[in-house]
């Protein structure tokens, strides 16, 4: 080792030494990175600290150092009778014990059972198949059933399937024992694993049986089920329920009518009973199971609804949503009709939920024969799944919600039946009159209704509206007019366009503007409308005339960088940056003077898109300036034109 070294090395032993924390700390970070074998002692001294500082600093030194002689100066902390001294040197081997896997094998036979466990432990994350061995051996001979438990559950850690012969012989030990290494072979998840535990199945107490049909189930493995089905007649209630379970996730609810009619009716029996558990798992076990066996069954609906009933709507609201699909998988049966006439509000409402899912003609019935027995929320609940499923034989029902309905809500969603899906010309006079309600989203869906229809009688009282001293009857005329053929009502459209009312003119704005693309020479309608009184009007029109690329809609575009509201100036700015408009340079480099911060970001972003040497000068000009976003903003823009343009600038 040079002389620098040594002195290295010293200088960071004596600062280890030190009184000072800070001094102490920084040597054993520095000792880590210099993998200083030489500061094990004083580290090893640290790891007792009450600094957490120092302690964290030490036990990262000697988790990088590693190697025997650490795993050699750690180890005898274990016999610490400071917890927290135990817990550092368990958590430092851990990770470095595969580094001597001899030392922690003479751990595993101290005298100390304390010992022994850590040492269990700490092999149990050592990812070392010699850990195997070492741990089989000790588990056939240590006298303390704790040392055995724990390194049942190594093994398990390990995961490797060699230990598989152990632990099956683990499982002839006591009960306690038994259940480590029921949850070691589940871990190991190997097809001899989970032969293993079939077979001790047929030899162990109902404690441990249950433990091992959860194991099973967790493993998923198929060959498992044959015995778990004949077990099932043997089992007590509970140790039933939970086999049921097993069985459920091993195979899933379609594999399940692959049973044998005999087993099948059997097992939706037991899945029926499953349903009674107070275990969330096992409920919902059964439930998946009648998904997939229960269809048809009205014994099924029935307990299913009886599950619900009992359910905490909020505590069990997962279980609520999936009782209400098993309900939509057993679909129509008597249970259904049964459910809706229960008075419970949440019964009610899965059964509501299950028939719109299932959405045939009988469970579309039973909700419309029962739709004016329910309350507010059950009726927006229904109409939705009504207005999704029914189909024009069901027209006069909607009719009659029409008539007798006051919610908002359900009065739309019948409008949009009758009219958007049903078509119904004949009930438009009904439609037409919903024009006047009080409530506007009513209006606009009577509105979309009526349109809906295309029926040149109903079109011809929409538009004729359009005389209406009312503001709302002219504006749903000018939308009905741009609706239905903007071309055709071009002369009132036109009308509109000078209404005292500004969401008319900006109706009538739109309605023309949508036929412009193909009639370029309609954008001399709209001009004027860049001096309208209402920022939303010209707001609009820039916004549209930004779609239409055309000579005289770029002189507008040009003209609305003039305007006294930022967001016009804006979209402006947005399109004419995007067609590129080199003569609009000038004006965008003048307006960054005086322009509002999100204004002159728009201008910088135009720039950039633009290109060419007056846009780079300008840009140039801005790369010191002292707000952050303005700086980065000039960046990308610059670093765009250079790509584009290169040393054409």
């Amino acid at each position: 080792m040079s002389t620098c070294a040594n002195q290295s090395e010293q200088l960071v032993l004596e600062r280890l030494s030190s009184e000072d924390p800070a001094a102490v700390r920084s040597a054993a970070f520095e000792a880590g990175d210099m993998g200083l074998e030489s500061a094990l002692g004083l580290l090893v001294q640290h790891i007792h600290s009450p600094n957490p500082g120092i302690q964290e600093a030490a036990e990262d030194a000697l988790r990088k150092i590693r190697g025997t002689a650490v795993v050699s100066a750690v180890a005898p902390l274990l016999r610490s009778e400071d917890a927290s001294v135990r817990n550092s040197a368990m958590d430092i081997l851990r990770e470095i014990s595969s580094d001597d896997i001899k030392a922690m094998q003479l751990l595993v036979q101290d005298s100390d059972p304390d010992i022994r466990i850590f040492a269990a432990d700490i092999l149990g994350t050592s990812e070392s198949p010699m850990a195997v061995a070492i741990l089989s051996e000790a588990l056939f001979t240590d006298t303390e059933v704790n040392v055995r438990y724990q390194i049942c559950i190594s093994l398990g850690e390990l995961g490797f399937p060699e230990a598989a012969g152990t632990l099956s012989k683990a499982l002839k030990d006591e009960e306690w024992v038994q259940f480590a290494a029921v949850e070691a072979l589940a871990k190991i998840r190997a097809d001899s694993c989970a032969d293993i535990l079939i077979n001790a199945l047929r030899n162990c107490s109902e404690l441990v049986a249950s433990t091992i049909i959860t194991a099973l189930g967790e493993m998923g493995n198929v060959r498992a089920v044959p015995i778990l089905l004949q077990r099932l007649d043997e089992a007590s209630g509970p140790l039933r329920n939970k086999t049921v379970m097993a069985i459920v996730q091993i195979l899933g609810a379609p594999s399940l009518g692959l049973f044998a009619p005999k087993d099948l009716t059997k097992f939706r029996t037991y899945l029926l009973v499953a349903l009674t558990d107070e275990d969330e798992d096992i409920i919902e076990a059964a439930l998946t199971g009648l998904s997939g066996v229960g269809v048809g069954s009205v014994e099924a609906s029935r307990a299913v609804l009886k599950l619900i009933e009992r359910l905490d709507p909020m505590r069990g609201h997962d279980l609520v949503l999936l009782a209400q699909r098993c309900l939509a998988s057993i679909g129509y049966t008597e249970g259904l009709h049964e459910g809706l006439l229960s008075g419970n509000d949440q019964v009610v409402q899965a059964v509501v939920e299950a028939c719109g899912s299932i959405g045939c003609r009988r469970c579309i019935g039973l909700i419309i024969e029962q739709f004016f027995t329910f309350n507010r929320d059950l009726q927006r609940l229904a109409i939705y799944h009504l207005a999704a499923s029914a189909d024009k034989t069901d027209v006069s029902f909607f009719m009659e919600v029409l008539e007798q309905a006051e919610d908002p809500q359900v009065i739309k969603e019948a409008l949009s039946f009758v009219g958007q899906q049903a078509l119904c010309t004949v009930a438009a006079p009904q439609l037409l009159h919903f024009l006047e309600h009080a409530d506007d989203d009513v209006k606009e869906a009577a509105l979309d209704a009526c349109l809906a229809m295309q029926s040149p009688e109903v079109n011809a009282q929409l538009t004729g509206l359009f005389s209406s001293r009312n503001p709302l009857m002219r504006l749903m005329a000018t939308y009905s007019m741009g609706r239905i053929d903007a071309t055709q009502y071009l002369n009132d459209l036109s009308v509109a366009l000078e209404d005292e009312i500004p969401d008319i003119r900006k109706v009538a704005l739109e309605s023309i503007g949508g036929i412009c693309a193909n009639r370029p020479e309609l954008l001399t309608l709209l001009a004027p409308r860049l001096s309208d009184e209402s920022r939303e009007v010209r707001l609009a029109l820039v916004e549209l005339i930004g779609q239409i690329d055309t000579v005289q809609s770029t002189e507008l575009l040009v003209q609305a960088l003039g305007d006294e509201d930022n967001w016009v100036r804006i979209r402006a700015i947005e399109s004419l940056g995007a067609r590129r408009i080199t003569k609009v340079l000038p004006t965008l480099v003048q307006m960054l003077d005086g322009s509002d911060l999100l204004v002159v970001l728009k201008i910088i972003e135009a720039l950039g898109s633009i290109g060419g040497k007056m846009a780079f000068r300008a840009l140039l000009s801005l790369t010191g300036h002292s707000d952050p976003d303005i700086q980065s903003a000039v960046s990308e823009a610059i670093a765009h034109i250079r790509e584009e343009q290169g040393e054409d600038i």
